[in-house]
């Protein structure tokens, strides 16, 4: 068993990092375009008009889960999972694999429930006044500054460890 592990285990570890990077982001995107979606679905259920205004803001929080898959597509293109021949991984490289991304994951985790919550707000702003959909999206596109961030530190520190 442990000879098993010590020649898998670096590749285990890895594709444990990407799942964490795609499950978190896909969680923090499908809670936050949930969120949005219900203070959407009341302001167009008055002001149907708005739709279009209602729909960028709903897709908003909906990034997060786009980069935890880059992050993971990225694993699986560096460990050659995706080559058809599996890199020989070391623990020591699997376990730098899995720590790069975390950032990702948790960031767009938060980042991503915490979107979809300012852009509920943006939307009851918009159905009190349609000309404040500007302020509405930069309001939650500060949200997403956390997201691209911790996106950018998972990118970073898989293109430096050397596999």
């Amino acid at each position: 068993m442990a000879e098993l592990f010590a020649q898998w285990g670096g590749l285990a570890l890895a594709l444990a990092g990407a799942a964490i990077a795609v499950i978190l982001g896909g969680i923090g995107s499908s809670v936050g375009v949930a969120l949005a979606g219900q203070a959407g679905a009341g302001v167009t259920t008055e002001q149907p008009e708005k739709f279009g205004k209602v729909l960028i803001l709903e897709a908003l929080p909906g990034t997060q889960g786009i980069y935890g898959f880059l992050i993971g597509f990225l694993i699986l293109l560096f460990t050659g999972i995706l080559g058809g021949g599996a890199k020989d991984i070391t623990l020591a490289q699997g376990w730098q694999l899995f720590f790069a991304c975390l950032p990702c994951g948790f960031a767009c985790l938060y980042s991503g429930i915490n979107q979809g919550k300012v852009s509920a707000a943006g939307m009851n702003m918009i159905a009190k006044d349609a000309s404040q959909m500007g302020k509405a999206m930069v309001l939650s596109a500060m949200v997403e500054t956390y997201a691209v961030l911790g996106f950018l530190v998972s990118a970073l520190l898989v293109f430096f460890i050397k596999l």
